[in-house]
């Protein structure tokens, strides 16, 4: 069998968005759990965009001349993304899952990244062993929650849509909790109209990109994030990625309402700081 690892190109988006969603509905189903992408039109619709995206450097599998799958290193911000990497089920331990991961950590290394994160369904083992061989680091178990929006305000935190001029204090934010900022998100965030801000006391606690399964946000304490879920009209996606060990976080969700949906592991290589603060990650990390 003859792997070969190319850049990918934005006409390969149909038969990698084919590959993609047939290999989460496949891993899924065995587990019992709903598949991230509902349809291969929705999986098709990420791929294209990430495969034109000038900041996504995206690599192919293919497998005696035909394509088996993909993999991508989002580059927006100071940390760099894993996913999602997908490989035909009928080609499931051909090497092609371990040289697309081993193509996206050369091309970080090349590019000098200090830290490459990524999160991982925990129900699937072999991705999970693959990481940590490859020399990911397990850091944080997340729990995928989804649910009616809780429509509740909190007393003294006062949830508005972002504004550019914001960029710099939710940037101070994130750097306090994470030791880095993601920026570069954040601004397509308002830019599309999606992000929001927590204020109290006259300035900004917390923010949040989306609140979904793509969306990440940090918060100076529990209850700026509470603010911001609570003010939710809804949770895009499967659902929004909430750190089980944060029991006063995951308890709160659960009491209006949320569900877990499935279990999901962050995993980092390279720089990686143990945040200080409150902070929902994406499926990036």
């Amino acid at each position: 069998m003859s792997i070969e690892i190319r850049r990918g190109r934005p006409e390969d988006a149909n038969a990698c968005g084919d590959i993609c969603y047939r290999a989460f509905h496949t891993i899924s189903s065995a587990h019992s759990f709903p598949p991230d992408f509902p349809s291969v039109e929705a999986a098709t619709g990420l791929l294209q965009m990430a495969l034109s995206h000038p900041d996504i450097y995206a690599v192919v599998a293919e497998v005696d001349g035909r394509v088996a799958g993909s993999n991508f290193l989002w580059e927006q911000s100071a940390i760099a993304g894993v996913g999602p990497i997908t490989v035909d089920p009928k080609l499931q331990n051909s090497q092609a899952g371990r040289r697309l991961m081993e193509a996206v950590l050369e091309r970080a290394a090349t590019k000098s990244w200090p830290g490459v994160r990524l999160v991982q369904a925990a129900f699937h083992n072999r991705s999970l062993s693959l990481y940590t061989k490859l020399g990911f680091a397990p850091r944080e178990p997340l729990s995928n929650m989804n649910g009616p929006s809780i429509g509740k305000t909190i007393s003294g935190f006062a949830v508005r849509p972002a504004k550019a001029d914001d960029l710099g204090a939710c940037n101070r934010v994130c750097w306090q909790v994470h030791g880095h900022h993601r920026g570069g998100e954040l601004a397509a965030a308002i830019k599309q109209g999606t992000a929001t801000v927590v204020e109290r006391d006259g300035r900004i606690g917390g923010y949040a990109t989306v609140l979904g399964f793509f969306g990440h946000a940090v918060g100076e304490t529990n209850t700026d994030l509470k603010a911001l879920i609570a003010a939710a009209p809804s949770f895009a996606g499967p659902g929004m990625l909430v750190p089980t060990r944060n029991a006063d976080l995951f308890r709160w969700c659960l009491s209006n309402g949320l569900r877990v949906v499935q279990p999901l592991t962050l995993m980092s290589f390279g720089l990686y700081n143990e945040p200080q603060g409150a902070f929902l990650p994406s499926i990036l990390f």
